[in-house]
């Protein structure tokens, strides 16, 4: 069962945590207003594991620079609690992370399906 998470009024989630990832699924802006109260709440529950990350922002409206840093800091924390993160986008998000080339260190997928293949057996 999907838990809510408190982030902001223009940013809203769920965390869902499976055997050996967990599932962030948001909706609304990602942006300077709410890119810090994001890397700290998806930063702790990165410490309390499973520390293999699915971020679904396939709902997510906009994103801009500062998204797009917390999403960085978020990938290198992952990783460096020998985890890693996937990210499921849309058109718009995409778009944005094209423009500054991250798309591979983001790992962007198409779909949740796809993304949790990349975490099945483990």
């Amino acid at each position: 069962m999907p838990e809510q998470l408190t982030l902001t009024v223009s940013l809203r989630g769920t965390r869902q945590v499976e055997s050996n990832y967990q599932i962030f699924r948001l909706t609304g802006l990602l942006d300077a207003f709410s890119e810090s109260t994001l890397r700290n709440v998806i930063g702790k529950c990165i410490d309390e594991g499973p520390p293999d990350i699915i971020l679904d922002l396939s709902k997510i409206d906009f994103v801009d620079s500062s998204g797009l840093g917390a999403l960085v800091q978020l990938v290198k924390k992952a990783k460096t609690s020998d985890g890693s993160l996937q990210v499921v986008t849309n058109p718009r998000v995409t778009q944005t992370v094209k423009l500054v080339r991250l798309e591979q260190f983001l790992s962007l997928q198409d779909s949740l399906a796809v993304a949790e293949e990349k975490f099945k057996g483990k």
